[in-house]
């Protein structure tokens, strides 16, 4: 999903959306969907079969898991 339709569900939603990374974004559109704010904290397995954002959460993930630097 890009920021653009996360954007659209955020407003769907009466989110505000300025200034919000994409990551604090759908964490709180999970949290006004009754989901788990844990987008992009997921390791290997992820139980929230029916959150719109849970292909995008592996992704996400993965790419700031990438972006750490190890001590």
């Amino acid at each position: 999903m890009n920021m653009a339709e996360i954007r659209k569900t955020a407003k769907g939603l009466n989110i505000r959306s300025f200034g919000k990374t994409k990551v604090a974004l759908v964490q709180e559109i999970q949290i006004k969907q009754g989901n788990f704010d844990c987008f992009a904290r997921v390791e290997e397995y992820c139980d929230q079969f029916k959150c719109d954002f849970r292909e995008s959460c592996f992704k996400e993930a993965a790419k700031l898991k990438r972006g750490k630097k190890k001590p």
